[in-house]
């Protein structure tokens, strides 16, 4: 006789798994969050047994209103889960057989093969839309801080050494860029996400006459999957948006890089408001930018989560495995850490303001324009390497005389080059020198007031 503690599968055992064996492969602990998802499935499921004559009208009626009671219980805290049944779907199950009588017909031609791999779609289908409009509002913030700055002048920089001027509203959209990449990966992703597996059974579909299709407009898929095998063990979905998730992690740990050190002392070209930083135990003068730290330090989870995820799929067989019960912790880890650190950068972002002084002190440094200066030469016919050897000499001048490039005079330019004028002193002048910065996508004024109006009117759509 099955034991009462597995009568969902117990009838080919004689006893029920030993205490630690139960411990060891119950999901419900973490998969309980799915429910939404697998009730959503249930009902669908429910109805399209009620089309093919598997349930009547009335039976159908019941299932649904007993998985919608259900699930405002869970919704509500309510429900009372059991670690006995295993996982969230048996859990479900076992609650609506006891309310519903009817209820024992709901697995018809449903294995928790293709019942898991339907909730995790859904899971995934909605965390990629969520996760999207998080990027939005991180992007927002980026660019209400680079409108709000729109004059502020930065060295730009290239191994972390001062390189040439650039706005800094240039800079942050830079970010916007980057995040924008992310929304559109994410849009891929969900088309290979939004394909139905139900019906597959547990490897081989069903013998009954279902109808997939109507299940998948009912859920709102684009279609169905077409090889049952493929379909219930097929986790390349959430490999994806583990993958995407990666990605955008880096590009969060990229920015907030440049916020720690932007915000520091020898920097000093940001304060962050003290609502997003903290301060030392010990040390009283101390305001460490830790927001930003804690978002660099969770890309090294996210991609934790990525590795973790192939690892575990490489050496698996065709069908399903257990095995694939740990694809959710990580999933769920992931979908987390991206929404709470996207969205607490947008608002720390928003509570950030410049210290333009200091901005303006690191733009003012002459050999920011040291290219400027062979371009200067290469406009009166100097072929390029050759300028670019002449403007190094006058930079190892001007760092042995201990004096800033443009106070160099003008003989000691001329020595180096008769090409030089009275003229050259105009390369100097670092606003002159960004707005004849006009190539498409480099950063003088009138192009990045262009870039700042067109992510105003993309964002605000």
């Amino acid at each position: 006789m099955p034991t009462k503690k597995h009568a969902t599968w117990g009838g080919r055992f004689t006893a029920g798994p030993a205490e630690a064996v139960q411990r060891f492969t119950e999901s419900v602990s973490f998969d309980h969050r799915l429910a939404p998802y697998d009730i959503r499935g249930s009902i669908a499921h429910a109805k399209m047994l009620a089309k093919i004559g598997v349930l009547t009208r009335a039976e159908c009626a019941a299932i649904v209103k007993g998985l919608d009671q259900i699930g405002m219980e869970i919704a509500a805290g309510k429900f009372k889960w059991r670690a006995d049944l295993e996982d969230v779907h048996m859990n479900i199950e076992s609650e609506l057989t006891r309310r519903v009588p009817a209820g024992a017909k709901l697995h018809t031609a449903r294995s928790r093969n293709d019942q898991v791999a339907l909730d995790v779609r859904l899971f995934v289908r909605d965390q990629i839309r969520l996760v999207q409009g998080d990027l939005r509002d991180l992007q927002w913030s980026l660019l209400m801080l680079a409108s709000a700055n729109d004059d502020v002048i930065i060295p730009g920089y290239t191994h972390l050494q001062r390189a040439q001027p650039v706005l800094l509203a240039h800079h942050l959209l830079a970010y916007v860029e980057m995040f924008d990449r992310d929304h559109s990966r994410l849009t891929d992703a969900f088309k290979r996400t939004n394909v139905c597996p139900l019906g597959s059974g547990a490897i081989a579909g069903s013998t009954l006459p279902l109808d997939r299709e109507f299940v998948a407009k009912e859920l709102g898929f684009d279609g169905v999957t077409q090889n049952s095998m493929d379909a219930v063990s097929d986790r390349d979905f959430i490999v994806e948006f583990l993958a995407d998730g990666a990605l955008i992690a880096m590009h969060i740990s990229r920015l907030a890089e440049d916020l720690i050190l932007w915000a520091s002392a020898e920097f000093g070209f940001i304060r962050i408001a003290d609502a997003y930083t903290t301060g030392s135990s010990l040390m009283p003068q101390k305001k460490n930018p830790d927001i930003a730290e804690l978002a660099r330090g969770k890309t090294a989870r996210v991609y934790g989560n990525l590795v973790a995820l192939l690892t575990l799929l490489k050496g698996l067989p065709m069908t399903y495995n257990r095995d694939l019960q740990e694809d959710k912790e990580r999933l769920f880890d992931t979908a987390d850490t991206l929404r709470s650190t996207l969205g607490v950068l947008a608002d720390m972002l928003l509570n950030t303001r410049t210290v333009n002084e200091h901005c303006e002190a690191a733009a003012s440094d002459p050999a920011l324009l040291a290219t400027d200066l062979a371009d200067y030469l290469v406009k009166k016919g100097i072929p390029f390497r050759q300028a670019h050897h002449i403007v190094g000499a006058l930079v190892a001048e001007a760092e042995k005389l201990g004096k800033p490039l443009n106070a160099l005079p003008l003989e000691t330019f001329r020595a180096l080059s008769p090409k030089f004028g009275s003229d050259v002193r105009q390369v100097f002048d670092v606003r002159r020198a960004l707005a004849a910065r006009t190539v498409t996508g480099a950063p003088s004024p009138a192009n990045v007031l262009r870039q700042l109006k067109r992510w105003e009117k993309m964002l605000s759509k």
